[in-house]
């Protein structure tokens, strides 16, 4: 197991990568009571086991719907009724156990409870145990705004376990792999060239399974080198006012996307995978990417999986939405081209035409591939 610290002005936990991370909470002591908020898939699946790792047994764990109609107002208003019908007070924990969605929904009603109750994160996807478990961003969605409601709140831990990784299917394995691409694109080459050379071997082991010698570990040294960069990061700038704006790589179309898609279509990394496509075809026509680079940040993004097809999606209906995302500020968007990989920078005076092509250029295909 490696632990990592997220060490900043506010924010000091730590982030425990590895099989048997989930013992992490039997040194959490203190608590009036400790309640559990999962899906009730994933409770199904892992519930007897965590309970064993954690030793964390709640009378009931407060379930959740699966899919992002669960990150809302209403649901996180009824999730505080039942924590309070169970007897919860200021000195309980609540434990999240999932994905991102049950991570933000989880993370947002900790810290509004009686104005704030300790979280521990639990992340159960690619996606969570690299990105979105550690930083402390909660959020809700409102109509089709997506995190517009949410909040600053650290967890008191993260314990990330890749075991738990085998129950995914392989399409939300892929998805989460892509936010990896992301982090190795910020991180730079050592990282990226590690990714080229072991993207074959990263699958999740079965419990029992025989595999091949270190495969499992492959897979675990890759989720904490991403987890790294975004401890890195968010140590930096906790609360988004600059350095952090780099984990929006591929966002801003992605974002662009997956409400044109009305958040149908496209799982959040498959959206991000598509983003990070267009930004970098947006570097080398604006001239800013160094020779060779776009090229090769395109074929490790290809050699994840498929990606859903985009070609529908016109540069029209993308640019509309642009301005929309919340990263904008009045209207005007900060984008995070990448130079090299390892290098990137926010800008805010991209011409709208080199955003419509770059888009264009990649939804026809015939871009780097």
């Amino acid at each position: 197991m490696r632990r990592l610290r997220v060490s900043s002005r506010n924010f000091d936990y730590e982030v425990v990568v590895g099989r048997g991370s989930w013992r992490g909470l039997r040194r959490l002591t203190g608590y009036s009571s400790r309640f559990v908020l999962t899906e009730r898939r994933i409770w199904e699946r892992w519930g007897k086991h965590f309970v064993r790792e954690s030793r964390v047994a709640p009378p009931a764990p407060l379930f959740i719907p699966t899919g992002e109609q669960s990150k809302s107002l209403r649901i996180v208003e009824g999730l505080a009724r039942q924590l309070a019908e169970r007897g919860a007070d200021r000195g309980s924990l609540l434990v999240v156990l999932g994905g991102g969605v049950a991570g933000d929904v989880g993370g947002f009603v900790a810290s509004t409870f009686m104005r704030g109750i300790d979280c521990v994160e639990v992340p159960t996807t690619v996606v969570a145990q690299v990105d979105s478990a550690i930083g402390g961003k909660t959020a809700v969605n409102v109509g089709a705004m997506k995190n517009l409601v949410g909040t600053f709140y650290p967890p008191r831990l993260v314990l990330a376990d890749p075991s738990v990784l085998v129950s995914l299917d392989a399409r939300t394995f892929r998805s989460g792999l892509y936010e990896v691409v992301k982090h190795a694109i910020l991180d730079g080459p050592e990282f990226f060239a590690q990714l080229e050379k072991c993207l074959p071997d990263l699958r999740p082991v079965p419990h029992g399974r025989r595999v091949r010698p270190g495969q499992g570990r492959v897979l675990e040294s890759i989720i904490e080198r991403a987890a790294r960069v975004k401890v890195s990061v968010v140590s930096r700038d906790e609360r988004e006012a600059g350095l952090r704006r780099v984990l929006n790589l591929g966002h801003t179309f992605g974002h662009a996307l997956e409400e044109a898609s009305a958040y149908r279509g496209f799982l959040h990394g498959e959206a991000v995978a598509w983003g990070l496509l267009a930004v970098t075809r947006l570097a080398e026509l604006l001239g800013r990417l160094a020779p060779g680079q776009g090229e090769r940040i395109a074929r490790l993004v290809r050699r994840v999986g498929p990606l859903p097809p985009v070609r529908h999606i016109s540069s029209r209906t993308i640019l509309k939405l642009l301005p929309r995302d919340k990263k904008a500020v009045g209207g005007q968007i900060h984008w995070v081209i990448p130079e090299r990989i390892g290098k990137v920078r926010i800008v805010n005076d991209v011409p709208l035409a080199a955003a419509a092509r770059a888009w264009d250029d990649v939804r026809r295909g015939g871009w780097h591939e």
